[in-house]
């Protein structure tokens, strides 16, 4: 500029040589280029030697997407002919690329959200646990900002969509829509790239009045805010070496770290917003839906028949649930360690069972479940409790429970005329009363004693007691033989009485 300011000001060339310091041929130069029309600042391309490839490299670059590497295609044009240096291949490479990029980027509007409009949630790998890995559901209001993280064992149907309730119930509301990935629970396949909805996410949307929508692969503006959460959940809640935590003790622990952080992501001011996340809930629940009362039957996780042995099977272990629902069907679902067992019926849904987490060849089964008569209360399996099949047995077991007693461990001992002896006990009532002769019959069973005049002995011993007093001994008396006559073993007298 300052040589064309000179000529301009003198009209020679080397007048405006002489003021610019430079050659009169230089002045003559840019003042040839300003008449032309073209800027002093471009210079000529010179001819390269790739020059009579170019056509290729830019096919090779438009078929790889831009991704090609510069070696590859130095290689490429060395077989075809190609007898310049790699770093003159790189530039090439360089240039195509630019110009490749800048007819194919992506222009993106910033997305402005709307309250109650957007729900947006996604999946984050959590920490161990007890030698198993968790996953973190992390979701987000896309206006106010507000986030919620709950730990799971897995990303199940039912994990999923209980996670969605108890998402909505902590944000108080429904909104219009809700955002996730393409994931196998939520979006079954593609047909000419259109996600078809898994009929139970559909029914599920459908429940709480939202509709559910997949992102768009590779979209930030569909996908940032929920992997934004996840990376920031992941960064508190996962022991690294950046952090500094401490692996968890138990599932409960963990829950109580994600309600923690939830707690301090919403009370700090958000960057974009300027204001917390828990202050803006409270505008943007106004333009939230009313959630229904009861959560969609798909919550309560899968379901399961009882069986006749008032059970049920889930992993392959065995769970006992009230014997009320005896062929009824329940759902079952995994609240950390613990197997939730739910019924719906006229009453609503309502909790019926609730089971520790059990192994392979090891039911989990409550007394309680059960009535007490069941076979499961029995002390030892294969017993059956007396029942009367005639007149006469049934007469014998009216006496009670000593009778009861009796004839087990008659039988367990194998006594002999057993049915006689009944018969006689039931003379021995009408006698000397029932109340006697059952606790005879009880001494008699206690006491091992079936023979054939063992219960007239203890009925007599009953009636009229021992013959005289019984002598007690005291504590300073022992049964231990004395050792008295071992004083003079050895001595010559008990040699010569010997």
């Amino acid at each position: 500029m300052e040589i064309l300011e000179a000529f301009d000001l003198t009209g020679g060339l080397r007048a405006a040589a002489q003021l610019a310091g430079c050659d009169h041929k230089t002045v003559a130069h840019y003042v040839a280029l300003r008449d032309a029309g073209q800027s002093p600042d471009e210079r000529v391309r010179r001819a390269m030697t790739v020059d009579p490839f170019l056509d290729k490299v830019e096919e090779w670059v438009d078929r790889s997407g831009g991704r090609i590497r510069a070696d590859v295609v130095h290689d490429k044009l060395v077989a075809m002919g190609y007898s310049g240096s790699e770093r003159t291949t790189r530039r090439a490479v360089a240039s195509v690329r630019r110009s490749w990029r800048a007819g194919n980027r992506r222009v993106f509007r910033p997305w402005i959200p709307e309250p109650g409009l957007w729900l947006q949630f996604d999946w984050g790998q959590g920490p161990t646990v007890a030698g198993r890995r968790t996953l973190l559901f992390c979701a987000w209001l896309a206006w106010s900002r507000f986030r919620v993280v709950i730990p799971v064992w897995d990303r199940t149907l039912p994990s999923l969509l209980a996670c969605l309730d108890g998402t909505l119930r902590i944000i108080g509301g429904a909104p219009t829509y809700a955002l996730t990935d393409n994931e196998k629970t939520v979006t079954v396949e593609h047909i000419a790239r259109v996600p078809v909805r898994h009929p139970d996410i559909v029914a599920a949307g459908r429940h709480y009045g939202m509709t559910i929508r997949t992102c768009v692969p590779a979209d930030p503006q569909t996908k940032g805010g929920s992997e934004a959460t996840v990376r920031i959940a992941k960064a508190d809640l996962v022991p690294t070496k950046a952090n500094l935590l401490d692996e968890y003790a138990s599932f409960a622990e963990l829950e109580a770290a994600c309600t923690a952080f939830s707690e301090q992501v919403n009370k700090r001011p958000h960057r974009a917003t300027g204001q917390a996340p828990a202050e803006l809930l409270v505008a943007e629940q106004e333009r939230l839906h009313v959630l229904p009362a009861n959560p969609v039957t798909i919550v309560f996780g899968q379901t399961r028949r009882v069986c006749w042995d008032s059970a049920i099977s889930v992993d392959g272990v065995r769970y006992s649930v009230p014997h009320q629902f005896v062929d009824e069907r329940v759902w079952a679902r995994w609240c950390g360690d613990e197997l939730i067992v739910t019924v719906v019926d006229e009453r609503g849904p309502r909790e019926i069972a609730r089971h520790r987490r059990g192994q392979r060849g090891r039911p989990q089964i409550r007394d309680e479940h059960y009535p007490p008569e069941h076979p499961s209360r029995r002390a030892t399996p294969g017993d059956r409790p007396p029942r009367a099949g005639n007149p006469a047995e049934a007469a014998f077991l009216a006496i009670g429970d000593g009778a009861t007693s009796w004839l087990v461990e008659a039988a367990a001992a194998g006594a002999s005329r057993v049915r006689s002896k009944m018969a006689e006990a039931v003379t021995f009532a009408k006698l000397h009363g029932v109340a006697a002769v059952d606790q005879a019959l009880g001494t008699a069973a206690l006491a091992g004693r079936f023979a054939d005049a063992d219960l007239t002995s203890i009925l007599d011993h009953q009636q009229h007691g021992p013959a005289g007093t019984p002598a007690r001994a005291s504590e300073a008396h022992s049964l231990q033989p004395g050792t008295a006559s071992w004083a003079e073993f050895g001595s010559p007298t008990s040699a010569g009485q010997r």
